[in-house]
């Protein structure tokens, strides 16, 4: 294989996310991919901080020269301060977020809806402009048995024989956690993607359907509160869920 002398800044930038995504190559992948050899790659990860840091700064440096109108500079800054705040914080920060606080942004220095859209082309060249991935924060997965559903699958069909559709119910509960971030989230290349401590506030909700989807029964909704204050001058049986309490919220 012939392997090329040298990459740029933007290709070296491009080879450490391909390892630093959520299905990241090896170094002989990265190797063979940009056609150099195995100690060129890994020595460009060795120095990842170093470069990151490089194409960040160059792409701060260049900022001014690509914006034609002043305010929307001061948009780009505004919201980059903000972006790195939150961050600080550990708070994750999605596509959709960042973009309507760029809005915000524009609101503020007298733009409207029609001549500041920070539409998904602003996004890109935003994060290309400060050097931001989007990474999963939780990388926790739970992997399931293929064969053992496949079984089911086969016992299921067995034990419904016989059985008219319309008269073959599901019901299944589920968790929602209503105060939950996003799992993912704009970061600086150079970040580590922490999350901070994550909010355990849920309610447990039962869903229960026939199998054509004809007839939906109506949701069972658990809480902790018999009577929680948004509740208030509400009538629960009037609500379109049953609500039912206990101390954990969960199915007993």
């Amino acid at each position: 294989m012939s392997h090329r002398k040298a990459l740029t800044l933007e290709e070296k930038i491009a080879l450490i996310k391909d390892n630093q995504n959520a299905h990241g190559l090896s170094v002989r992948e990265l190797a063979d991919n940009y056609k150099i050899s195995k100690s060129s790659a890994a020595n460009i990860l060795r120095r990842s901080e170093e470069l990151l840091a490089d194409y960040s700064s160059n792409c701060n440096k260049g900022i001014k020269r690509k914006f034609k109108d002043e305010n929307r500079q001061k948009i780009d800054e505004l919201v980059f301060e903000w972006f790195t705040q939150q961050r600080a914080k550990q708070i994750p920060i999605s596509g959709p977020i960042l973009q309507e606080k760029a809005r915000q942004a524009a609101e503020q220095l007298g733009y409207t809806s029609e001549t500041f859209k920070a539409s998904n082309g602003w996004l890109e060249k935003f994060r290309n402009r400060h050097a931001i991935s989007f990474r999963t924060i939780n990388s926790e997965s739970a992997s399931v048995d293929n064969s053992i559903v496949q079984e089911w699958t086969q016992q299921l069909s067995t034990i419904l024989d016989g059985f008219d559709e319309n008269n073959v119910f599901n019901a299944d509960e589920t968790g929602l956690f209503y105060r939950a971030t996003p799992h993912r989230s704009l970061v600086l290349s150079k970040e580590e993607c922490k999350g901070g401590k994550k909010s355990k506030e849920r309610l447990t909700v039962l869903l229960c359907s026939n199998l054509t989807g004809t007839e939906k029964l109506k949701p069972v909704v658990i809480g902790k509160s018999q009577r929680p204050r948004c509740f208030k001058n509400i009538t629960t049986s009037k609500l379109p869920v049953t609500w039912l309490s206990n101390r954990t919220a969960w199915m007993t």
